[in-house]
């Protein structure tokens, strides 16, 4: 066992490094999204991460997914992505998952605001309006604190800052109401107070980790910090880039970006366990993902300097493209958690599949795609 999971790691790293030499086309990565776009759509309710049935079309699972096959739908010479879109919403009545505060169910919310950009249909966009004037009428009476009654009806794990915070920053924009704006500002920063950590420019996921050591080494999970690193970039689109809300959010990317630059793996992913790649060698694609999602928008933007990050981004698309299988399954995506753990390469997850095609979205843009 241990002899053929060696032959698999050299195998893995021999393509990656192969990949790390190869020029990226605009055309290449259009075709890899379309690819990798299609095997998902096909394989929507297949099961994932031990699940006995499919994740909830509305599911924060699925959210996720959206928010990057929207961006795919929009560079797409195919309508048909935007109506597979648009059906799961008209399906659902426009409705958020379940639970009305928590903010993984309010994730599903970013896909409503950029159908309604596209069709200006103002009923897709009601029933979320409706649900978060409630909740900013009605605000959670709890602490941050994991002790606290109902604490997850604010955003207390850094997952949350890519669920909930981009859908209030859109209602923002496209209505006008700096009421949304305001409330969100008030809660992320009182998350970012609670999980942010000063030093290493990175968010512990709950508070749990904030104390928690490994071998003498502090815990940051990749695919959370990537959680909070897309949201970011989610939240600065719909901000004028002049405002002090947007100054906010800009030094806290340009801090996490300076960081991520700095613990890339040579192979071009993230660790896992963001600083203690040698007892997390494995690939992981999602919060991989992610980053290189953030690190090409802020390339794009002219925030961050191209001779410096660009060849991040260039390593880091070439590894993930080249876990993609031919059939067009993102593999190495670690399965639903809270930590750094396992993925392996025959395995994958729908929010995966989400952070590789907003990570497409922004690399070819930068590459020269219009």
């Amino acid at each position: 066992m241990k002899i053929l999971k060696i032959i698999t790691l050299l195998v893995v790293l021999t393509i990656t490094d192969l990949s790390q030499a190869q020029n990226i086309e605009p055309a290449d990565v259009k075709k890899i999204m379309k690819k990798v776009a299609n095997w998902q759509i096909d394989h929507f309710e297949d099961l994932y991460s031990g699940h006995k049935k499919p994740h909830h079309p509305l599911d924060w699972t699925n959210g996720a997914l959206y928010v990057g096959l929207v961006k795919w739908a929009d560079m797409a010479d195919d309508e048909k992505y935007y109506n597979w879109l648009k059906e799961i919403g008209e399906k659902h009545e426009w409705k958020l998952h379940r639970r009305k505060y928590h903010a993984d169910d309010h994730a599903v919310g970013q896909l409503y605001v950029e159908l309604y950009r596209k069709f200006m249909d103002e009923n897709m966009i009601k029933p979320t309006i409706e649900q978060f004037d409630f909740i900013m009428y009605h605000p959670a009476q709890t602490s941050l604190e994991w002790k606290s009654p109902y604490h997850l009806d604010r955003w207390n794990w850094c997952d949350a800052l890519f669920m909930s915070p981009p859908v209030w920053a859109k209602l923002y924009n496209i209505t006008g109401e700096k009421k949304y704006l305001d409330f969100m500002m008030t809660e992320y920063k009182a998350t970012t107070d609670f999980l942010f950590d000063k030093k290493e420019n990175l968010y512990y996921r709950d508070q749990s980790y904030i104390d928690k050591l490994d071998d003498g080494t502090k815990i940051f999970w990749s695919r959370g910090n990537g959680w909070v690193f897309a949201g970011l970039v989610n939240i600065l689109n719909e901000l004028n880039p002049q405002s002090d809300e947007y100054k906010y959010f800009l030094n806290i990317y340009k801090k996490m970006a300076k960081k991520l630059l700095v613990i890339q793996t040579s192979e071009g992913h993230w660790s896992m366990s963001l600083l203690k790649q040698a007892s997390y060698p494995t690939p992981e694609t999602s919060g991989s993902s992610f980053y290189i999602y953030g690190l090409a928008w802020g390339l794009n933007n002219g925030i961050l300097d191209k001779q410096t990050y660009t060849p991040a981004v260039k390593k880091g698309w070439n590894a993930m493209v080249s876990y993609v299988t031919k059939e067009g399954m993102l593999g190495y995506v670690q399965p639903i958690g809270a930590a750094p753990g396992s993925a392996w390469v025959d395995k994958t997850e729908v929010y995966g599949t989400g952070a590789f095609l907003c990570a497409g979205s922004e690399v070819y843009k930068l590459y020269g795609g219009e």
